[in-house]
Formats: C-alpha cells, sequence, structure tokens
C-alpha cells in the first residue's frame, strides 16, 4: 500500500465518520422533530407523525451505534487482553 491510498482511506474514513455521521444526526432531528406534531407556522395544530418521529429514531440508534462500534474497535486490543475475547469479531483484525 502506498502513502497516497493510505492518506485517501484516512480522508475517506474522515469524512464518512466527521462529517457524514453529524449529517445523519441532523437528519435523524429535523424527522423526529417534524414527527413530534404541535403548533404549524400560521398557529394551527399539527398531528403528529409517528412514521418520522420512528425514523428519526431509527437515525438516532444508528449513530449510537457506530459511534459505540468505533470505541469498541479502537480499544480492541485492550479488552482483548484484559477480559480476553474479541468486542468487534465482525470487523477485520490487523
Amino acid at each position: 500500500m502506498t502513502y497516497l491510498e493510505s492518506i485517501l482511506k484516512v480522508l475517506a474514513v474522515g469524512l464518512v465518520l466527521g462529517a457524514g455521521l453529524p449529517a445523519v444526526f441532523a437528519v435523524g432531528l429535523v424527522a423526529y422533530s417534524k414527527g413530534a406534531g404541535g403548533a404549524g407556522n400560521d398557529g394551527t395544530a399539527v398531528a403528529p407523525n409517528p412514521a418520522l418521529k420512528a425514523a428519526g429514531l431509527a437515525l438516532f440508534t444508528f449513530v449510537a451505534a457506530v459511534i459505540v462500534i468505533a470505541i469498541l474497535y479502537i480499544t480492541k486490543g485492550t479488552i482483548q487482553h484484559h477480559f480476553g475475547f474479541n468486542p468487534v469479531p465482525f470487523l477485520p483484525g490487523k
């Protein structure tokens, strides 16, 4: 693997996790807030939309899962050393 390939891989992961996850979280916030109902711009009542609330919660769950899996992947060596098991066996090792 050349240095350029390594740099491009780090750049891609940085863009996905650094900009992609906050964007997914923001879409989840918009979906959840639109699904909650409330008052419209003209003062009329807006009915709640359970599908949008569920979509927002699903996106929040996805973001939380990615964060937890990333932390487990980063600390995989320490967890294997102290507890003797691989916390993320579905991810490739070194």
